[in-house]
Parts: C-alpha cells; structure tokens; sequence
C-alpha cells in the first residue's frame, strides 16, 4: 500500500499512471491524501486485502476520517455506469481534489476512456464535468464560465444536496446538471437524478437508505461492511423515500433538530431560504444549544445583504412549519466545510458563540 501526495489542479494528473497499474493489479494499492498535509503515517503498517486499489478517507461528516477500502471491480462499475448513463465515455474536466472520491472518480473515467482529464473547465475537449454544489454557484455568477459550462453534455453536481433553486438556475442557463447522490463508500455517486445505476441497488430500512451492489467498497480499514446472497451493503446516515422508481433524499438522520420535542430536516429549511430569499446563495440550518427549547433552528447564511433571523422568519413565515422557523441567524464569507461540498456543522454551530445573531 503507498501513500501518495496529490496537489490540485494539473499536477493531479501525476497519479495516473499509478492509478493505472492499481486498476490492472500491476501496482499497490494508492492511499492518496492532499499535498501539504501530513502523511497517513499509521497506514504503512497497514495490511489491506489484495484485491484494494484505492484507499481514501472519509470527509469525517459522521465523526473522525475512516479510510475505505476500494477494489479496482468498485471503481471501474462506477465509471462504466456513469458512461452508460450519461451515453458514453468522453474527456473530463478535473475540478475535484483526487483525494476525494469525486475528484478520483474523473482519473478513473479518464483511465477507462483512455483519455486524459482536461485540468481547466473552459477545455473545449471535455465533455463532462463533475461539480459541487457551490462550485456551480460561483461559475454562474461569472457570465463566460457559464458559457463554457453550457457546451458539456452532462455536468454531475454532487458531494451535497443542490438546491432546487441552484439547479433551476444552472438548466435555465443552458447548462445539462445531473444531481448525483453516493459517498466514499460506494465509489461515488451511484443515484443519478434519483434513479440508481446500473447494478445499484437500493432499500430503505425505517426510513434509512442502504445500498448495494457492485460499487460498494469492502469496507472500512477497520470493519468490513456485510455481504447478502454475494451483494455487499452500505448503510447510510442519510434519510429517504422512494417515488415510484426514483429515490428522495431528506437529508442525515442525525442531522434531525428536535426543537420543543418537534423535528426539523435542515434540508427543507435551507431550501426554503434559498428559494425566497434571492439574496442568500448559500445556506445551512443547524441547532444550537437552548435552554427552553432543547435546540433551536439556527442558520448559517452567505447573502448580499445584511439579514437577521427576523427578517428570514418574516420570509418564511407560513412557507414553512411555526417551529421550524430559525431562532438565530449569522452571515458568513462562506459555509464551514469539512472537504468538497460537505458542510461542517460543528465549526456552523460554533460560529453562534463567536458572532451575535
């Protein structure tokens, strides 16, 4: 197994080539992490079975990093099902850190193509791209890169929910946005649009969203995940339904607020505020601490004008639940995040200790 430095951008593409050997089982297994930090000293003593490819650490959005442990069968049914799904392979742009999933995932779409990534989004070549959330804001906001996102045939937008609001922007611009739903566990997205992939398979286990199928991993370093009649499970933190054939995420299940003994899915609150208040580009709803309530909804905002938590209960008033109303609002340069388009909700709610609401 060998750990290896990535750095963003162009030089990323240096790990291709031992990327390809891991793929074949020519190589070791990679545990890439980000140039700059320290190395995972702890995983050269680490035995990993040998049909791993990759190893990659989680965002930590349950607690601290784990490292999963991904096959070259993982990552490559992942990258055959998103070309069957998006109508062939073709040129990616690499946007991502490769030291993440999404990131890594472009590299082994541009393997199994046999093309190299494109490294700037404007690339005329590409015909992909894969996105976060904010990303796809920020480019919006700047006429020419819209433009230049206009010519991909599928552009992925994923590693958190987009709002309806952000996505109706992007595909009236012109712009061929593909909602993405997976994690580090299942090699990537594996629920496109809200249907699953091909091989993907998909359960609901009181109300929690397991997945199966070829794209999910052995398991974490410490502790492989369960195999029934020869498909390998994943159980998710996160909450969902099913319409028909089509899968609806509601959010995490341990990011539910109980307020005065009521629930609150940050996830409907936040794309409220994104909805009816133009203002706000980016948002996160948390709870904090409160002596009468338990918890009280509070919101972390990225707006153009100055807002405070009157303002926002006056816009939602009636659009959302009494209770679900935020108590406490503070602005911000942008949302705390733990890696590409994960929140982090713990530094969101420490920011209410730090700055008056």
């Amino acid at each position: 197994m060998l750990p290896v430095p990535v750095a963003p951008g162009a030089d990323a593409r240096s790990l291709l080539p031992r990327l390809r050997d891991a793929l074949a089982g020519r190589g070791p297994a990679l545990a890439p992490y980000a140039a700059g930090s320290p190395p995972p000293a702890h995983l050269a003593e680490a035995l990993v079975p040998e049909q791993v490819a990759v190893l990659l650490a989680t965002s930590g959005s349950t607690g601290a990093p784990r490292w999963v442990l991904l096959t070259a069968e993982n990552l490559l049914a992942s990258a055959e099902a998103t070309h069957e799904r998006l109508g062939g392979p073709g040129r990616w742009a690499l946007a991502l850190p490769v030291d993440h999933v999404a990131g890594l995932q472009v590299l082994v779409r541009s393997v199994l193509a046999g093309l190299e990534p494109a490294t700037e989004l404007g690339d005329g070549r590409a015909r992909y791209a894969a996105l976060v959330p904010t990303q796809l804001h920020r480019l919006l906001d700047h006429s020419d890169q819209a433009r230049a996102l206009q010519r991909y045939d599928a552009v992925l937008v994923g590693g958190a929910a987009a709002s309806p609001t952000l996505l109706d922007r992007a595909r009236a611009a012109g712009i061929a946005v593909v909602t993405t739903y997976g994690m580090t566990e299942t090699a990537g997205g594996c629920v496109y649009d809200g249907l699953p992939l091909t091989g993907t398979q998909v359960r609901l286990d009181d109300e929690v969203i397991v997945l199966g199928g070829p794209t999910v991993a052995l398991g974490y370093l410490d502790h492989p995940f369960p195999r029934q009649g020869g498909t390998a499970w994943f159980r998710t933190s996160d909450l969902g339904h099913l319409e028909g054939d089509r899968l609806v995420v509601r959010g995490r299940a341990d990011d539910v607020i109980v307020t005065g003994g009521l629930k609150v899915a940050p996830a409907r609150v936040e794309q409220a505020i994104l909805r009816h208040l133009p203002c706000v580009s980016e948002a996160l709803v948390v709870g904090i601490p409160d002596p009468r309530w338990g918890h009280a909804v509070a919101a972390v905002l990225v707006t153009s004008r100055p807002l405070d938590a009157a303002a926002v209960r006056q816009a939602l008033r009636g659009l959302v639940a009494d209770h679900e109303l935020p108590r406490a609002v503070v602005t911000a340069a942008g949302i705390p995040s733990l890696g590409p388009g994960k929140p982090d909700r713990q530094r969101a709610r420490d920011l209410f200790e730090t700055q008056p609401t």
